[in-house]
């Protein structure tokens, strides 16, 4: 087995998920069998998960149920041969994306936020507010007095 871990891009998730194309799909699901045996080193980024998540729940292209895309996505990460840094972290946003109405990259913000402890978030995001463990701030600006000196970005 190739000890370095070889990176798979949204493409090969998304054809072994939707098992679309008679070439590609089964080569894909090949390349996450030899992961399942621990026989090949797989990797990935939360940029990749995020597209996946996106792709398969979009409603022009295969609309997935977000209770199914929590499910096939959680076990491929989860493969023996599947080296990924912050699983725990992209399970729990995949957790969190099945039963919330937010999209993924919020509920990655969620999950991080979990597992750094971190309990105060600035966002205009008033979804945020549903969860206890989030304490969601807007920026204000203080008063003009305080502010002499500084200058304002005006984009």
């Amino acid at each position: 087995m190739n000890t370095q871990p070889q990176f798979v891009d949204a493409n090969i998730f998304i054809r072994h998920f939707t098992q679309d194309n008679p070439i590609q799909s089964p080569a894909c699901t090949a390349i996450f069998e030899q992961a399942e045996q621990n026989q090949m080193s797989l990797t990935t980024s939360e940029a990749i998960i995020t597209e996946v998540v996106q792709v398969l729940n979009s409603k022009t292209l295969y609309n997935f149920p977000r209770s199914q895309i929590q499910s096939v996505v959680t076990a491929l990460l989860s493969l023996p041969g599947m080296k990924l840094p912050r699983l725990r972290v992209y399970k729990r946003a995949l957790k969190i994306y099945a039963k919330e109405k937010i999209d993924f990259p919020d509920c990655l913000v969620v999950a991080h936020m979990e597992e750094q402890h971190s309990s105060q978030l600035y966002s205009y995001d008033k979804h945020f507010d549903r969860f206890d463990q989030v304490t969601r701030l807007e920026p204000e600006l203080a008063n003009d007095d305080e502010n002499k000196g500084f200058v304002r970005d005006t984009c």
